[in-house]
């Protein structure tokens, strides 16, 4: 699948990821996609080589947030979609790749929220 298609998908699932009620409080983050993970993000997240990410929440959780946050110039969040991951982990059914898709967006705007990789685990068994 052709990175364009890819990010018109990310794009139709947001919504569906994430409940209205939390669309209108994500602050400040911006969502990118890319192929894979670079090196240094896979030597920091400390994966073997046969481990990879689907996503990943860079910034500075809500949670974390004082009150001096946004006073002068802020680095948006980032979350990155990894298109090669994803598209191995669905395989080729798009409803599958639609997803995958939008389970990563809910995992790292969980993270944006101050949610810790154990409590996204716990609210994914939720789901």
């Amino acid at each position: 699948m052709k990175i364009e298609e890819f990010e018109r998908l990310v794009a139709e699932e947001f919504p569906r990821a994430v409940p209205d009620k939390f669309r209108s409080r994500i602050r400040n983050v911006g969502f990118v996609v890319e192929d894979e993970p670079s090196s240094e993000i896979r030597s920091r997240e400390g994966l073997s080589d046969d481990e990879t990410l689907l996503g990943l929440y860079q910034g500075i959780p809500m949670t974390e947030r004082g009150e001096s946050y946004g006073i002068g110039p802020v680095v948006p969040d980032m979350i990155t979609l990894y298109r090669i991951p994803i598209l191995e982990a669905a395989g080729t059914s798009v409803v599958e790749i639609r997803k995958v898709i939008r389970d990563t967006i809910w995992h790292e705007v969980a993270h944006h929220f101050g949610f810790s990789e154990h409590d996204v685990a716990s609210r994914e068994k939720e789901r």
